[in-house]
């Protein structure tokens, strides 16, 4: 433990060789945080700046995108400077920050995933109601539960770990998650309980919620006519898409802790690696690539930078 003005530094030890490989390590790194800012960036301005984007489903999209720059913001600034440092290491107040930070953004990506097949359901096995369902209030109330639900409920989780004994200060990945349970001297069985409770409200629940949505909607297109199921599988399959990533790697981050001890640094670097690209990633390459009004504008505007 170092220990500077009474203030207790973690070191992050999920590194493999960085003195060797230090400067390749920050401009990859670097590169990828880019590309994610543009990608994800660049949807949400052709969703802003075009009127007939602006639908429930897309303003969701945006939303979704928008989470995923700032779970890239909650990262990657640190890892790009903790890279360049020779000491890997984050104060125990800042950990927790960025523990609630990265666990509020996955939080809110579930309940925004669950909005979209909400929005999905309505608009295709109840088109004449979906302008009364889907206003613009209800937009609203979806958009600022997405993100004070699991926001509050983090907090707690954070406020029950900022009383707890230490007795580790090295964390074995590359930024703080759900390993700072790993800190403790004795497992909290009041954080074990909560923890349980929160997963299940912010995670398991609004996944439940969207696969019987999706389920009920194959089951009523199934009953119409080709055009509607061609049309519901159309603009369910990108949201899908992203749900079984962002699950995925969800799983992948949960596993990743439970069999620290069993990897070694290079795999577990590997993987954590993948987690933190590939989910704020290819959610716009997988709207800007399957949804036909994205798509459209997106070429448009690659057409005109090429023009230039």
């Amino acid at each position: 433990m170092d220990v500077e003005l009474n203030v207790t530094l973690v070191t992050f030890g999920g590194f493999a060789e960085l003195h060797k490989y230090r400067y390749l390590y920050f401009v990859v790194i670097f590169t990828l945080y880019i590309l994610i800012l543009c990608c994800n960036s660049t949807i949400v301005c052709l969703i802003w700046t075009h009127k007939n984007l602006h639908e429930p489903m897309y303003i969701f999209i945006a939303a979704l995108l928008i989470n995923s720059v700032l779970y890239s913001m909650t990262i990657y600034p640190k890892l790009l400077s903790d890279v360049l440092s020779e000491k890997q290491i984050i104060s125990y107040p800042l950990c927790l920050f960025q523990g609630f930070l990265y666990c509020t953004s996955a939080g809110s990506e579930f309940l925004l995933l669950a909005a979209m097949a909400y929005d999905r359901y309505v608009s295709i096995c109840k088109p004449l109601q979906y302008p009364v369902i889907m206003n613009r209030i209800t937009i609203y109330v979806c958009l600022i539960l997405a993100w004070i639900i699991p926001a509050f409920e983090t907090s707690v989780l954070g406020v029950l770990y900022s009383n707890v004994k230490l007795c580790s200060f090295t964390l074995t990945g590359i930024f703080c998650n759900n390993s700072i349970y790993k800190l403790q001297c004795v497992q909290s069985v009041a954080i074990s309980i909560y923890g349980v409770v929160m997963l299940i409200n912010i995670a398991l629940l609004p996944m439940l919620f969207i696969l019987f949505t999706y389920i009920r909607i194959l089951r009523i297109s199934y009953h119409c006519c080709r055009e509607t199921r061609r049309k519901a599988l159309k603009t369910c399959l990108p949201h899908l898409l992203v749900l079984v990533n962002f699950s995925c790697f969800i799983f992948f981050d949960v596993i990743i802790v439970r069999l620290d001890s069993d990897l070694s640094k290079t795999v577990r670097l590997t993987l954590t690696f993948q987690s933190i690209l590939f989910r704020p990633l290819l959610n716009p390459i997988i709207y800007g690539l399957k949804m036909n009004e994205i798509s459209k504008h997106l070429k448009i505007l690659l057409c005109l930078v090429k023009q230039h």
